[in-house]
Order: C-alpha cells, then sequence, then structure tokens
C-alpha cells in the first residue's frame, strides 16, 4: 500500500517540471479518501519555481478536511517567497499525515534540509518524482546528476523514486511504457525502488495502459488541480 497504517511524514523532491507539485496534492487528496478519519496536511515549500504552486489547489484540498500550509507571499506578485514558523509544528505532528512538497532543484530542496533533524525525528519517505520526458531528467546519466544534487541538499536522503512519466495532454500508453522503463533503469543504478506511477485521469488510454502495466497499490490516478501561470501554446 502506498499509505502506512500510522500516521507518517511522505516528502516529494523532483526536477522543475518533474509533476511533482500535482503529485503531492493528489496523494493528499488520495490518501484523506482512502483514510477518512485521518489527520492530513500539505505544506507548500516551493521556494525557488514561481509557476506551479499546491496554493492553487487550496479550496479543494481545504474542501476534504485537508490543513494547507503555504509560504508567506505565495501565489501574489511579491516574489519573495518564505518559510512560515507554523510549517515545523505541522511537521512535528505526529498525529498526522504530513505531505510536503520541496522545490525543484538543489537550492529547493535545502527547504527540507532546514527541516531535516525535524524530520529525522518522525517516521518518513522521500520521494523523488521523476518525468524521463523532461530536458534534465531525459537521459539516465542526467537524472542520476539531478538526483544527488538534490538528494545532498535534503539531508535526509531519498528512499523511493515516483514515476511521473507524461507529455501533458499528448500522454498515450506508449508515453507510459516508455517512460517507465526509462525511470527503472535510473532506479536500478540507485538501487531504489520504484514505489509509484502517477498519470493523469484525463488521459484514458494512458490509464488503462498503466492499470495494465502495475499492480493497483502501485498506482496514483491524478486530476488536474494545479494550474500553470502561462500558457501551453
Amino acid at each position: 500500500m502506498l499509505y502506512k497504517n500510522e500516521p507518517h511524514l511522505y516528502i516529494f523532491t523532483g526536477h522543475f517540471g518533474s509533476g511533482k507539485t500535482e503529485v503531492a496534492v493528489n496523494f493528499a487528496l488520495d490518501l484523506k479518501r482512502n483514510k477518512p478519519d485521518a489527520k492530513v496536511a500539505l505544506i507548500d515549500m516551493d521556494i525557488i519555481n514561481p509557476f506551479f504552486r499546491s496554493a492553487d489547489a487550496r479550496e479543494v484540498l481545504e474542501s476534504h478536511g485537508i490543513t494547507v500550509e503555504t509560504m508567506l507571499y505565495a501565489n501574489t506578485n511579491v516574489d519573495a517567497p518564505a518559510l512560515t514558523g507554523r510549517m515545523a509544528s505541522i511537521i512535528e505532528d505526529r498525529s498526522s499525515y504530513v505531505i510536503l512538497d520541496i522545490g525543484g532543484d538543489d537550492l529547493g530542496a535545502r527547504a527540507c534540509g532546514y527541516y531535516a533533524e525535524i524530520i529525522k525525528n518522525r517516521p518518513h519517505t522521500v520521494y523523488f518524482v521523476m518525468n524521463p520526458f523532461r530536458p534534465f531528467t531525459a537521459e539516465p546519466e542526467l537524472a542520476l546528476k539531478v538526483f544527488r544534487e538534490i538528494e545532498n541538499a535534503t539531508l535526509t536522503g531519498i528512499d523511493e523514486i515516483l514515476d511521473n512519466s507524461n507529455l501533458l495532454d499528448y500522454t498515450d500508453p506508449k508515453t507510459i511504457a516508455y517512460g517507465s522503463a526509462k525511470t527503472a533503469l535510473v532506479a536500478n543504478a540507485l538501487g531504489l525502488p520504484v514505489r509509484c506511477h502517477a498519470v493523469m485521469k484525463k488521459n484514458p488510454s494512458a490509464v488503462a495502459c498503466a492499470e495494465a502495466l502495475f499492480p493497483d497499490d502501485e498506482l496514483l490516478i491524478m486530476d488536474e488541480y494545479v494550474k500553470l501561470l502561462f500558457s501551453r501554446t
């Protein structure tokens, strides 16, 4: 199962464009659906990337009873996002499942490093979200370099790989099959498991392919919640 029986801390890292914020939001919502009586919180710690913010999904998260903590100035025109004092107390709360969305690249991962000692004091899992169709993780040697830079900055280590192979609206069965194979190559080189495969619900043929390839308890079927702040066209 993706979700531990006892309250747990889940941390999502990854390079720009990996889709980690969409994954973190959907992970939180799916966890709450599976454990409706559990306390669940999501913390947006993306101090680097101004284009994707889990704050975009605050309304839907809070409507499902999920606590949301975002950086100061998130979703404003003030380009100086900062961590809040409340974040540490949420991370320390052992009665709550907590999801951390960590900023892209090694600089963003330093937000995790800032709380490393607190994180190490409770059960936790750190994921590296990989999309092998993004430029900086398109080849295994590039992905390994990015992984090691991010892992060093977290000060916690990374435990598992989350495969988020997608080409946005163009995702199809070939995307899933080819992308998951490339992700597996990287995971094998690192000696880490690929714990989860994420796929967007809006790509039904890709969902069908993922369901045929992977066990149900390794799938995260996602809705689209996080807005792009620029046009795809």
